[in-house]
């Protein structure tokens, strides 16, 4: 094993060299001075989306749903949609519809982690996502972390998600040493300490050996706010810097006085706040009415073996079950009263 992770290196490196691309090396430079100033991971818990597994399209796993969700049964309720909506939408052939529809049925009543319909596996992956921290800090988006060309506060031009159609190849080379680094550092991790049952740390080391590859997946962003000595998570992750920053601009300037019922005193206080955090176009940090609110870059990673990226451990909790979620369809694609 590690014999084989230092030929990987030994190619990342020469082809760093080969290539002789100014950009290439900046941004390695940019995750060395990273891996110095935030040199530990704090891992922020399991994670969940979708892939397929598609002959037509190649061997290779690639994702049709953001690993994001925060349980196997919301990214279950993805594939549950995916599935109904093709039937409703992408084919007039009954035979074709009957196998979408079943499949669906199949979601409805049982927590299913993966089905095949029409020669196609769809399976729920599970990925576990981490940021890097210093001394008392969650690293913040690097210089060189990608920004949307078209700057906008107002949320009408939210990127795409990187992840969707991402290929979950474990022997693909990663762009840099560093990123190699990390995933032969990674390829030994399992969760460890009180904090985590008997049963958790007992599927974590189990899934070393069942699926002892890693992938990366493509690195997001988030708004954290500190609480004492930690960060604690008040966003969803989004896929550059500047719609992590959109976020907090509008959690400041809009939501939370709405959700949270603000006075006009805290109102404008928090309104000030956001145009402040806007003009300044570019900042990682906002502090309004004593809380302090970190823009932080996140990474994750999903492990994979023999049979591909793996799927949720039976420790992964749920807080609902399968349920019904779209009305009923027949062969034809008519649509029925569930009632």
């Amino acid at each position: 094993m590690a014999e084989h992770w230092k030929r990987k290196l030994d190619r990342l490196h020469a082809d760093l060299v080969r290539r002789d691309d100014p950009a290439a090396w900046v941004t390695e430079a940019d995750a060395v001075d990273a891996s110095s100033r935030y040199p530990h991971l704090a891992l922020r818990g399991p994670v969940f989306g979708l892939a397929v597994q598609d002959p037509a399209a190649g061997e290779h796993w690639r994702l049709v749903k953001p690993v994001t969700s925060g349980t196997p049964q919301e990214a279950r309720d993805e594939l549950n949609s995916l599935l109904w909506f093709k039937a409703k939408d992408d084919t007039d052939d009954p035979a074709t519809r009957r196998a979408l529809l079943a499949a669906v049925a199949r979601l409805e009543k049982k927590p299913l982690n993966e089905v095949s319909v029409l020669g196609v596996r769809y399976r729920v992956v599970r990925g576990d996502e981490f940021a890097r921290t210093g001394e008392h800090n969650l690293e913040p988006p690097r210089p060189t972390d990608p920004e949307p060309s078209l700057i906008s506060w107002d949320g009408r031009h939210e990127a795409r998600s990187p992840d969707t159609g991402f290929v979950l190849d474990p022997e693909q080379d990663e762009a840099g040493l560093m990123a190699g680094a990390m995933k032969l550092a990674l390829s030994t991790f399992a969760y460890s300490g009180s904090r985590f049952p008997a049963v958790v740390r007992k599927h974590s080391e189990r899934a070393v050996t069942t699926h002892p590859d890693i992938v990366l997946l493509p690195v997001g962003f988030g708004v954290a706010e500190r609480a004492g000595q930690r960060w604690r998570p008040q966003s969803a992750l989004m896929p550059t810097p500047h719609d992590a920053r959109r976020l907090l601009y509008q959690g400041m300037a809009e939501m939370w006085p709405m959700l949270y019922e603000f006075g006009e005193r805290k109102r404008a206080v928090y309104a000030r706040a956001a145009e402040e955090f806007r003009r300044a176009r570019r900042a990682d940090e906002a502090r309004v009415d004593g809380r302090l609110f970190r823009i932080c870059r996140i990474e994750r990673m999903v492990r994979s073996g023999r049979d591909g990226p793996e799927p949720p451990r039976p420790s992964d909790l749920d807080d609902y079950g399968p349920m019904k979620m779209h009305p009923t369809m027949d062969e034809h694609g008519t649509l029925h009263d569930n009632g």
